[in-house]
């Protein structure tokens, strides 16, 4: 039975049907039977997703719907919310990874009855995962529990467009349960955290998704099934959630290394507790602020792994739900720069060993409070933003740190690690002391040189092999000799000044080798031989062509209705592991930088030989596809043109299309911005072989212009490099 509750927007009609927007809007206006709207708003309307697809099958528009997106409208339609979807569907998904045929015989009848019967079979797995008894702990059925933007990290956490957290009031005794205040240094008391299963009546409406999700992970597999839900709805809500990068959570747990019992105090949906290297025998902890936010990620770690899982919902330095937890390791992605984070109410808390944060000090009372979690030689990963490493209103917490031998390590990650990605993170390491004498330097590394051109992430591979064996180096005998840019031990006593800033970058050395005279030298050899290159490659003088010729003209358009070109556009995601180019990308002449969120959609891959036009920003760009962007995946705003070469010459296309009149006359304009129609740009009909000699002129102008980009770029790095050599020592003035 199709749920015709379900609603469905003009984007998911679009996705459905495999068509842009604008087809949807005309078929609005030329359609009079097409369904009405039954919510949304005037400007963005949302239709029952049964009519719709009635509709698209009776107008022959729509053969079938793929299972996935079937599943995902149901999802983001759903009545309560797509975050209440997602815990309705997590639950089933459990239940038939842990007892499929406990599922065969529960969905065998009628919607009513699966609805009447799925919490008793759902208690069945929910005992034995999470411990505890049936119906107490989180809740997870009800709608209005997280709000567009929730107060909490780990994989995600809520935020304004400027990225302030927004603050959510806690939930009240029927939302989260054995959370009650730590206020005035009164720990919560600790008792066994469980999760609420859903009841019958807020099963019901959900009955039809979780049909078609049951479909789907006897397709996919219900962890992967899980996933791609999960993974789609945060693509579909970048405002809302602050992500923590799979390969950062990696290296985190990595750093915390091996432990029978970890913690995540601000879980989000679990990101860092899924990169632990989870055992049968293991314990994991979970906290969150958002009770659906908590409940996602139980439902995550028990679908991937078979240790132990207690997750809570409240909030956690107001309300730990697990004040008695000596925990192996603790991972955390706290909230940043948060300002009403219990200051007033928590003066006399015990957790605050090392001093009591300051209110502007939110990241130091949680890398207290991981602290207070650990057992004795236990370690704590933290990401922290820069500024808790120098702010002076933190200097005397991280005296203390270093004094008592807490802090053992300050990594600084690249620029485009993390959210927000226009500053380079900290990784803090940490290790509760024990009796043995506390280590007298501190590890400093500085990963900034792995930052990516452009719009891509860092060089995580060499993030990841430097920071470990620095770290693992540093472990082994209590010191690391100088790397210089990168890494190096600091004694404590250094670092213990009117500041006690502890910014790697501050105490490195720099990296000389990089920088210096010989590298230099290299570089300037380099230019040279290009500048040389870039004469010999100066185009010839022009000569003018007999005056009034004038060609017969045929469009892109035109070309590819007849078959001569293949035309693709860029999309919003797809399948393909692979980078992406971008229209920056093109723009600038580098190579693919960006990265599409996964989908069913199939990529647009490249292929040598085509010519990829960007339509956004006006300017004559087009870009001839070669050995360095090859199999890249065809990002948004771009246009890609594969022409047949019996009857289009490639360079010929390209150079034709980077005539400024031709660009012009091709180009609409709105308020603000520049939009280009590919299929009106025009080319002259030749002959192939004509076609051949423009294009080996084209082709020649091209490599030109490459190489007057390379010029520039080597021109700036000797110029950067030699200021840097002046101003460090490593170069002499003369």
């Amino acid at each position: 039975m199709q749920d015709n509750a379900t609603e469905v927007t003009a984007a998911g009609i679009a996705r459905l049907a495999g068509v842009g927007r604008a087809a949807v809007s005309n078929w609005r206006r030329r359609h009079a039977d097409f369904p009405k709207p039954v919510g949304g708003t005037e400007t963005s309307p949302s239709f029952a997703l049964a009519e719709v697809e009635t509709w698209l099958r009776k107008q022959g528009k729509l053969a079938e719907v793929p299972l996935r997106e079937r599943v995902w409208q149901q999802l983001v339609g759903h009545p309560a919310g797509p975050l209440t979807a997602l815990v309705h569907t997590g639950w089933v998904l459990l239940l038939i990874h842990e007892r499929p045929t406990v599922w065969l015989d529960a969905s065998a009848g009628s919607d009513e009855r699966l609805a009447a019967v799925l919490p008793g079979a759902l208690e069945q797995v929910m005992t034995p995962r999470f411990g505890g008894a049936p119906g107490r702990g989180v809740h997870s059925g009800g709608r209005g529990d997280v709000g567009a933007a929730v107060n909490t990290s780990g994989e995600e956490r809520g935020g304004n467009e400027g990225g302030e957290p927004q603050t959510v009031n806690a939930p009240s005794d029927a939302q989260a349960v054995n959370t009650s205040s730590a206020v005035h240094g009164v720990p919560a008391a600790h008792t066994t955290t469980a999760l609420r299963t859903p009841t019958g009546p807020q099963l019901f409406l959900s009955v039809p998704l979780l049909r078609g999700a049951a479909e789907l992970a006897a397709e996919a597999g219900a962890r992967q099934a899980f996933e791609f839900l999960l993974g789609r709805h945060l693509d579909a809500n970048p405002r809302q959630y602050t992500l923590t990068p799979a390969e950062l959570a990696g290296l985190m747990a990595d750093l915390a290394g091996p432990a029978r019992t970890v913690l995540d105090p601000a879980c989000g949906t679990g990101a860092l507790l899924r990169a632990v290297d989870t055992r049968p025998d293991q314990e994991v902890y979970a906290q969150d602020s958002a009770p659906d936010l908590a409940v996602i990620t139980a439902l995550r770690l028990a679908l991937h792994s078979r240790a132990g899982v207690r997750a809570a919902a409240g909030d956690t330095l107001r309300a730990d739900a697990h004040p008695e937890l000596r925990a192996d390791a603790v991972l955390c992605h706290p909230p940043f720069n948060e300002r009403n984070w219990g200051h007033d109410e928590l003066a006399y808390d015990p957790r605050w060993e090392y001093g009591f944060p300051a209110r502007t000090e939110s990241e130091l009372a949680w890398v207290q409070h991981a602290l207070a979690r650990l057992a004795d030689g236990g370690a704590a990963v933290l990401l922290m933003p820069p500024a808790a490493a120098s702010r002076r209103s933190g200097r005397r917490i991280r005296s203390d740190l270093l004094r008592r031998g807490a802090l053992r390590a300050v990594v600084a990650l690249p620029v485009g690690a993390a959210p927000p990605y226009n500053i380079p993170l900290h990784v803090w390491v940490l290790r509760r002391p024990d009796r043995t004498p506390t280590a007298p330097e501190v590890l400093l590394v500085d990963t900034g040189r792995f930052a990516a051109e452009g719009r891509g992430g860092p060089d995580w591979a060499a993030v990841r092999e430097a920071v470990l064996d620095a770290w693992r180096s540093f472990e082994r005998s209590g010191r690391l000799e100088e790397r210089p840019g990168l890494a190096r031990s600091v004694p404590v006593i250094e670092l213990l000044d009117d500041d006690v800033d502890l910014a790697p970058a501050r105490h490195l050395p720099p990296a000389a080798v990089a920088d210096g005279a010989e590298q230099l030298t290299a570089v300037r050899e380099r230019l040279g031989a290009t500048l040389r290159l870039t004469a010999d490659l100066t185009p010839p003088a022009a000569v003018p062509a007999p005056p009034g010729a004038r060609w017969p003209l045929t469009t892109i358009g035109e070309l590819a209705r007849g078959g001569a070109l293949m035309m693709r556009t860029g999309g919003n995601g797809g399948r393909a592991r692979v980078p992406v180019l971008t229209d920056h990308d093109v723009l600038a002449g580098t190579a693919p930088s960006g990265m599409l969120p996964e989908s069913e959609e199939e990529a647009v891959l490249t292929e040598p030989g085509d010519v990829v036009v960007p339509v956004l920003g006006g300017g004559s760009v087009a870009r001839m596809i070669d050995e360095t962007t090859e199999g890249a995946a065809l990002g948004r705003n771009l246009v890609l043109l594969r022409p047949d070469r019996t009857a289009l010459d490639p360079w010929f296309l390209a150079g034709f299309l980077r005539g400024t009149a031709n660009n012009r006359q091709a180009s609409s304009y709105a308020s603000t911005a520049t939009r280009l129609d590919v299929r009106r740009l025009q080319l002259p009909r030749l002959p192939l072989d004509e076609q051949r000699r423009y294009g080996g002129r084209f082709r020649a102008l091209d490599e030109f212009e490459r190489a007057l980009r390379h010029t520039s770029r080597l021109g700036e790095q000797l110029v950067r490099g030699m200021y840097d050599g002046l101003t460090d020592g490593t170069v002499a003035p003369g």
